[in-house]
């Protein structure tokens, strides 16, 4: 084992390598926010070359939009500063922030950032503030559509801290790019408070995320484990074919991150706000509590289909999974778990669910298939998840049923997914398989509550991701 000035000089000079980056994303969506030099040609772009980053912490962007409670999205903001929580599931001695413009109006300009540990609500650790920059400036504009990223900034972070990423806009930025369902709270104030440590200036507040779309870590990975335990008594994860979610193609122990990907189950409505109770972060307390610790990203958009494009609930699916889950640094796996808005909006008909055909169960896993097909040409593995029981919900009709009783077989039977985790048989109703078990219902017949998005997490074999 290392001594810890021997990780210490380790961790200085690959922090010194990616200081030295810009940091500034690639082409993907339509610009980024600084020109690109040829690689190759300098010291900069052989230590960016050399630095690997993984995923930390990461959100789906969406379209500005009322959503479903009230948010900042539409208004975007001026002469404000925007402070927001997030918690990572991987560690590291220096981190970066990705953020996204995509559905700007006019260029993003980002007058100044930090990044800091937690300390609760709006107040940071004042020991581990820090200034970010892009490219070596204190600002960055972001052109309307693109995303850009913020240098290495030299920050500890292990598995489960929480983090606050702070934005301050001089200028009025127009509609913003956002995440809608956040399940933690974000803070406002008037002028320019990235600095603040106490937090006493954020007056006000918000359940949704503006334009970060990810936090990266590069470094020291020792950190990765956590600083405590999490879910304790959980079994390790062996391979059980006898359990639901039993394996069609069972593998070998992974290491790279697994993305959690779909709609608002996934994203986690109906969970304790700031509690971190969604399902996809009950799997990665599961995880390490197993000794396989991963990272775990949510990719869940509330409202979200596989076939359309909504504009409240996102982009579809079939365009969002390079970005959302392909894209992401180090990925191994992914949890499939979409449908059911695609089958339900077709039976109600309210301005919100548009757009809503009729779609049959053939449609919905020829889309299922495609992305089992884009993962696989990158290597990544591929995790079905049964739809949920939601008799009782505004949008159960026997048509509906029928629909969810078909896709639920396929994803059981035709060993097409590499592997498979039956949601609908761990939460079902015992009384009635067609509804929730209601210890497991947070009220609306359709999305679990914290013991339910619990039992999901559990009803995983590890093995299978």
């Amino acid at each position: 084992m290392r001594s810890a000035s021997s990780r210490l000089a380790i961790s200085l000079v690959a922090l010194t390598a990616v200081l030295a980056t810009s940091g500034v994303a690639g082409a993907r969506p339509r610009a980024t926010a600084t020109p690109q030099t040829p690689a190759g040609t300098t010291d900069t772009d052989r230590a960016r070359a050399a630095t690997t980053w993984s995923a930390g912490w990461a959100a789906p962007v969406q379209r500005p939009s009322a959503g479903f409670e009230e948010n900042w999205s539409e208004a975007g903001f001026d002469r404000q500063t925007v402070r927001q929580v997030v918690r990572v599931t991987g560690g590291g001695s220096a981190a970066r922030i990705k953020l996204s413009n995509r559905y700007g109006e006019q260029p993003l300009r980002i007058s100044g950032a930090t990044i800091a540990r937690s300390a609760g609500g709006a107040a940071v650790r004042p020991q581990t503030l820090r200034k970010l920059t892009f490219g070596n400036r204190p600002s960055v504009t972001i052109p309307a559509g693109g995303e850009g990223a913020s240098d290495a900034a030299p920050l500890r972070v292990s598995a489960f801290d929480t983090v606050t990423v702070t934005l301050y806009f001089a200028k009025p930025t127009g509609p913003a790019t956002f995440h809608a369902q956040a399940y933690a709270h974000s803070y406002r104030a008037p002028g320019d408070h990235r600095g603040d440590r106490t937090g006493s200036a954020f007056g006000e507040r918000t359940r949704s995320w503006y334009y970060l779309s990810d936090v990266e870590l590069t470094g020291d990975r020792s950190t990765h484990t956590p600083h405590t335990g999490r879910i304790a008594n959980q079994a390790g994860g062996g391979a059980n074919p006898d359990a639901p979610g039993g394996v069609s193609r069972p593998g070998a122990s992974r290491r790279g991150a697994v993305v959690a990907f779909g709609d608002s189950i996934t994203d986690g409505y109906g969970s304790t706000v700031d509690a971190n109770k969604r399902y996809p972060d009950q799997l990665a307390e599961r995880l390490s509590a197993a000794g396989r610790a991963r990272p775990v990203l949510n990719a869940g958009i509330g409202g979200n289909l596989l076939l359309n494009d909504s504009a409240w609930y996102g982009d579809r699916a079939l365009d969002r999974f390079e970005r959302d889950v392909l894209d992401k640094p180090g990925v191994s796996s992914v949890i499939v778990f979409e449908g059911l808005n695609d089958i339900g909006f077709s039976e109600v008909d309210l301005p919100t669910y548009k757009p809503n055909p009729q779609l049959s169960a053939t449609e919905l896993i020829d889309a299922y298939r495609e992305l089992i097909a884009r993962a696989h040409a990158k290597g990544v593995r591929v995790v079905g998840a049964t739809i949920l029981p939601f008799k009782g919900a505004e949008y159960h009709t026997p048509r509906a049923e029928a629909k969810r009783q078909q896709i639920n077989t396929w994803i059981r039977a035709s060993g097409e997914f590499d592997a498979y985790v039956d949601f609908a048989a761990a939460l079902a109703d015992p009384a009635d398989p067609l509804a929730l078990d209601p210890a497991y219902d947070s009220g609306d017949h359709k999305h679990p509550n914290d013991a339910g998005y619990r039992a999901m997490a559990e009803a995983i074999d590890l093995d299978t991701i």
